[in-house]
């Protein structure tokens, strides 16, 4: 055997550098897989601790919005019980205003009706009183006139209309007082006399007032049987009557004489118109 015979190596043989990289690519890949999956690992570790530090931040905020939505929803609770009670005030006050205007107007006519009454009564106690009259004449003072009145008539026979005037209304005598009557079986002061004109064709006005300024306004010391006489001052009387003759009055004084025929000292007139 020759002494340069090949002898093989027991060396292994070297590996390429191809097959080199290789490795060292799948190595790299291997561990970087594995530094993924470390670092998934680690997030997925480290997320829990994340979660509990975040927790108490979203409790509070969802505590704060439900306390402010049980706070609005109290305030609009209470706004609605408030415009209730306002809506049922306002209710009740109508009600109670209408109530105390049917209430006003009740008392406003009760007080009218007895105002009204009152007056009448006024009248008939001023057309009925029995005082003694200041005279209207020095001779009447002085006591020269037997009747006790200073009035004179010119006539104390009625004739004509007048006659006929004062017979109508002496046979009313005995007949009944009421406010506002105008006969056939009960009168006032001025339905007496304006009936008692009617039976001769005169028309008269109706209350008092007017008639005491229907004719010519003559003295008391010149009477005629058929004048209008009346108490008060001329166009606001509050009696009249008729005069009869012989110092003679006959009217409806009031609700207690009813038609009845006095002399003029009973209850001295203050005037007298002649419409005959």
């Amino acid at each position: 055997m020759s002494h340069t015979a090949h002898i093989r190596s027991h060396r292994k043989p070297r590996r390429s550098a191809s097959s080199l990289a290789m490795r060292a690519g799948v190595a790299g890949g291997v561990l970087s897989t594995l530094a993924v999956a470390g670092a998934a690992g680690s997030a997925n570790a480290a997320e829990p601790v994340t979660q509990t530090l975040e927790l108490p931040t979203l409790t509070a905020d969802l505590a704060t919005q439900a306390a402010q939505s049980a706070d609005a929803t109290q305030q609009a609770a209470a706004n609605y019980q408030l415009q209730a009670e306002r809506d049922a005030a306002a209710t009740k006050a109508a009600k109670q205003a209408k109530a105390d205007l049917a209430d006003a107007k009740q008392k406003a006519a009760e007080a009218k009706k007895k105002a009204e009454e009152t007056a009448r009564k006024a009248a008939a106690e001023r057309a009925s009183r029995s005082t003694t009259r200041i005279a209207l004449t020095a001779d009447d003072t002085s006591g020269s006139s037997g009747t006790g009145t200073s009035t004179s008539t010119g006539s104390s026979t009625a004739t004509g209309s007048a006659a006929a005037v004062v017979s109508f209304v002496k046979s009313q005598l005995g007949k009944a007082y009421v406010s506002g009557a105008t006969g056939p079986s009960a009168y006032d002061c001025s339905g007496l006399v304006q009936t008692a004109f009617k039976q001769v064709g005169v028309s008269l006005p109706r209350v008092s007032q007017d008639q005491s300024t229907a004719g010519t306004q003559v003295s008391l010391s010149d009477l005629q049987p058929g004048d209008i006489l009346y108490w008060g001052s001329a166009g606001s009387a509050y009696h009249v009557a008729v005069y009869v003759g012989d110092g003679m009055f006959v009217g409806a004084q009031n609700p207690s004489s009813g038609v009845s025929e006095h002399p003029l000292s009973y209850d001295q007139p203050t005037g007298a118109v002649r419409v005959l």
